[in-house]
């Protein structure tokens, strides 16, 4: 904890390129939200990606490990003022400084009462922030998880908190192999989220331990680390910074392959929706999908801008390698 707010200052601290990876192209609405978010929140932004998912409007949505709130401020201007953030986060001063500047942004956003609220807490413990079961239709985090021992729990207590098709969306960093003692005890390689990068096929597996559906990716990009001492001890491990997309899909969810066409009109993607590596949905195309999308797209918040089609499809199941 001592790494953030104390070492870190500021962005332009960090010893490595993982958290100044950015995912996609900004939209001219995200880009002019960023711009009405405070100064001093903005500068201790330590996020390895870009974690905005599509049709936000009035949702809910958990941020696990907010740090200062960047991207607290920015989705509370997305979800609308009917719509709810929440941020937790272990360090204090982190919390303490997206506390602060609550009033601030509301006057901009020109919101008569808050919509977000903050709290100091850990993201495998929700239950002790007060966080209730099916509460939230979207868990975000944004290069954290990495930083948790034990990451069962923390994807156990997300699934807890997302209601029945709610969405967990979410960047961080991942390796091509099992890390050695040497690299899990660096304490820079750990602040900057490298020592607890998860193996990725882990990831697949403890997503369906939990009970979510398969984990689509969305975007990867590989990390170089500019630093020749902390290379030295990596040797030939390969980190990549990936964002992932996991469903909380229930029982009867579960439909077989079929056929969708994509209704367009979400705000920003009216034309074409990109929803994974895999899977880009154009208004009015119709388009194969597999088993699982086509419980995804069922029984989540997309439910109403996609007609989907029962039946059979020539779409095969897709899982791929980020690293």
């Amino acid at each position: 904890q001592d790494y953030y707010g104390k070492e870190l200052q500021k962005t332009e601290d960090l010893k490595t390129n993982v958290c100044v990876t950015s995912a996609r192209p900004l939209s001219k609405a995200v880009r002019d939200a960023l711009g009405r978010i405070h100064e001093e929140v903005a500068a201790r932004y330590y996020g390895c990606g870009l974690v905005i998912p599509e049709c936000l409007s009035s949702c809910r949505i958990l941020d696990l490990g907010c740090g200062s709130g960047r991207d607290c401020y920015l989705l509370s201007q997305l979800v609308g003022e009917q719509g709810h953030v929440t941020g937790i986060d272990m360090t204090k001063g982190q919390v303490e400084v997206a506390k602060k500047h609550i009033a601030y942004h509301m006057d901009k956003f020109g919101y008569r009462k808050p919509n977000v609220e903050f709290f100091h807490g850990y993201m495998e413990k929700l239950g002790d922030a007060g966080l209730a079961d099916e509460s939230y239709d979207i868990v975000i985090s944004n290069c954290v998880i990495n930083l948790a021992p034990d990451k069962r729990a923390v994807l156990q207590e997300a699934f807890r908190v997302l209601k029945p098709g709610g969405e967990m969306y979410f960047s961080d960093v991942y390796t091509n192999q099992h890390l050695n003692e040497t690299i899990r005890k660096h304490r820079v390689l750990w602040g900057e989220c490298l020592a607890g990068a998860l193996y990725w096929r882990d990831l697949y597996s403890i997503a369906e331990e939990v009970g979510f559906s398969p984990p689509c990716l969305v975007t990867a990009s590989p990390i170089t680390i500019g630093n020749k001492e902390l290379e030295g001890i990596i040797g030939d491990c390969r980190f990549v910074s990936a964002t992932f997309r996991l469903f909380k899909v229930l029982g009867g969810g579960r439909a077989g392959p079929g056929q969708v066409i994509y209704n367009g009109g979400i705000v920003g993607h009216e034309r074409e929706l990109v929803f994974d590596a895999n899977f880009t949905f154009k208004e009015g195309e119709v388009v194969d999908v597999d088993a699982e999308m086509a419980a995804i797209l069922q029984s989540s918040r997309f439910a109403d801008e996609f007609l989907i089609r029962a039946g059979e499809a020539n779409a095969a199941a897709l899982q791929g390698c980020c690293c």
